[in-house]
């Protein structure tokens, strides 16, 4: 099937499980996960209407979005993986959400760089849902201390939270964990679910899901540990 069909697809599922959940028609973003694929690859979702996007890493984004975003103005780009300080200057900006605001380092760099750029960026906090030693996030039990430092000390709003539940467990534990944590935290937006399970994510409160493979196909493998995780 081709890029436009399959991103049909998805769209129509997503409208699906949102009428099965009773929740408002249109109220689950779909951020299409377009890491490792080439510019003629995502120009077919982009000409197909998409305009929502992940990408993994910050140097493979700097080297085929700017060109893109000048065909399409209307684009949004997300950060969804692992951000390492020394590249937060990059990250603020090139992107418009980063979804990976794990540790204090991080967080600092970001409200620094976003001083510098006089750029403001949508933020959400990666939780450690399965405390997978493996994988980015900060671990539950410091969500809600960490919460209070980035929005009281840093005077950062955050936008939502995030998580990647293990791949051998049912992930329907771990969305629920993470909208507990948001609720009582008073956060709204809870970006959550991929290709495989994003439908139990609708249905726990997901607002924005994390779809690459169901649109572009399969890809290869990461090489880099940091991607540990993150298949889309």
């Amino acid at each position: 099937m081709s890029i436009p069909s399959q991103l049909a697809q998805v769209r129509q599922a997503i409208a699906e499980c949102e009428k099965a959940a009773e929740r408002v028609s249109g109220c689950v973003t779909l951020i299409a996960v377009s890491k490792t694929f080439d510019a003629d690859v995502i120009r077919d979702a982009l000409e197909a209407g998409q305009r929502v996007f992940g990408e993994n890493k910050v140097q493979e984004t700097k080297g085929k979005w700017p060109q893109l975003r000048k065909e399409f103005e209307d684009v949004e780009l997300h950060l969804i993986g692992p951000l390492q300080s020394n590249k937060a200057k990059e990250a603020v900006a090139l992107f418009d959400v980063i979804h990976t605001v794990d540790r204090k380092k991080i967080a600092r760099a970001i409200r620094v760089e976003m001083e510098k750029q006089s750029k403001t960026i949508d933020l959400f906090i990666q939780i450690n849902t399965g405390a997978e030693p493996q994988k980015a996030g900060i671990m539950p039990k410091d969500a809600d201390a960490f919460i209070g430092f980035c929005q009281g000390e840093l005077g950062m709003t955050i936008r939502g939270l995030m998580c990647i539940p293990p791949v051998e467990e049912n992930p329907k534990a771990h969305f629920k964990l993470l909208r507990k944590i948001a609720k009582r935290n008073g956060i709204a937006e809870l970006s959550m679910g991929m290709s495989a399970d994003y439908p139990e994510a609708i249905k726990q409160g997901a607002t924005f899901v994390r779809v690459g493979s169901a649109i572009f196909g399969h890809r290869p493998k990461p090489h880099s540990s940091s991607d540990t995780g993150l298949s889309v």
